[in-house]
């Protein structure tokens, strides 16, 4: 019996081998099957998701994973399990500084107004010097959390005194809803839930001027990327489309619309909430993406500067030499000459 084991064993190894052989060339191909990492942003990239127009186009089988903050998708991706993701500069930032191999190819919105600093009615803050002894929630390592630290150091107001709590969007909701915290750092569509019940102290926008500016982007593993650019030049291109389509007819996307809709189902917020929401947005066009106020040079010094507060904060060891390594413009570039 042993004899026969051993007999079945060689011939099925070579048979193994012929087939591996014969299977090579077609192996060699990448694999038409992506993950990619989104979040609950309002933007127009949802329509891209819902349409299923991306896969038609390529003929890849795509992944759609929800995350509830960029810390998760760079966590995900740093794993291998996604090979695209959204994520805000900060965690992007965040990942670079580690060694991550990736690259930022998009900004899939500038942040603008629609993330925003709210406290409770009835909390006792007037101010920021008021949050000493509060508790302020928003997803660390988010591009929220990297401003409120920003605001508070710009505020004079000592963060060792105040409660500044690790929450993901839902759980801010939920914390919100019961009257657990007094203020919160957060964008849509918890944003919406939680106005009704407070006041807006500050928003991205306002704090961005103070020399913080924040944006969200698309990053790819740069070593999938290359192997498959096909892919990610058409998805830069459904990208630009999605963006375009919502500028040049923003006044019809309305709650009853099926664009709004999408955006609804894929970011589980509430129809009503998503035009005004996105309104707060900005989204670059193709030519703006180039230039020098995004992927041509302003994008790589925001996260420069992010890296900075970042190891000031002990949340990164180190601050790499060049954040410009991080960012490129070429599929950008290559989707416009097609």
């Amino acid at each position: 019996m042993k004899a026969r084991r051993k007999l079945f064993g060689a011939a099925a190894l070579g048979g193994l081998v012929a087939l591996a052989g014969w299977c090579l060339p077609a192996a060699a191909q990448p694999k038409k099957e992506v993950t990619i990492a989104h979040q609950d942003m309002l933007v127009p990239f949802r329509i891209v998701m819902e349409s299923g127009e991306l896969e038609k186009a390529t003929g890849y089988k795509i992944n759609w994973r929800m995350f509830g903050g960029g810390g998760d998708v760079i966590k995900a991706m740093a794993s291998g399990d996604v090979h695209i993701g959204e994520a805000g500069s900060s965690p992007i930032t965040a990942a670079a500084s580690q060694g991550q191999d990736i690259k930022l190819i998009w900004i899939l919105d500038d942040i603008a107004d629609a993330e925003a600093l709210i406290v409770r009615n009835g909390s006792g803050i007037n101010s920021v010097k008021d949050f000493k002894g509060k508790k302020i929630a928003t997803p660390f390592v988010s591009t929220a959390h990297y401003q409120l630290m920003a605001l508070m150091k710009v505020e004079g107001v000592d963060a060792k005194g105040v409660n500044v709590m690790n929450m993901r969007p839902p759980e801010i909701a939920a914390a919100w809803e019961r009257g657990d915290i007094d203020g919160a750092f957060i964008w849509d569509p918890v944003l919406s839930k939680i106005k009704g019940n407070g006041k807006v102290m500050a928003t991205s926008k306002t704090i961005g001027a103070k020399g913080f500016p924040t944006f969200d982007g698309i990053i790819v593993n740069s070593k999938w990327a290359a192997e498959h650019e096909g892919f990610v030049v058409a998805m830069v291109k459904a990208l630009a489309k999605a963006d375009e389509t919502y500028r040049a007819n923003k006044a019809k996307w309305t709650v009853d619309s099926p664009e709004v809709k999408a955006v609804a189902k894929w970011t589980k917020a509430d129809a009503k909430d998503v035009p005004p929401s996105m309104a707060l947005y900005t989204f670059p066009t193709m030519a703006e993406q180039v230039g020098p106020a995004w992927l041509g040079g302003a994008a790589a010094k925001a996260l420069t500067s992010t890296a900075a507060f970042l190891k000031e904060q002990g949340r990164i060891q180190e601050v790499k030499p060049d954040y410009g390594a991080f960012v490129t413009d070429a599929y950008v570039k290559k989707a416009m000459a097609k």
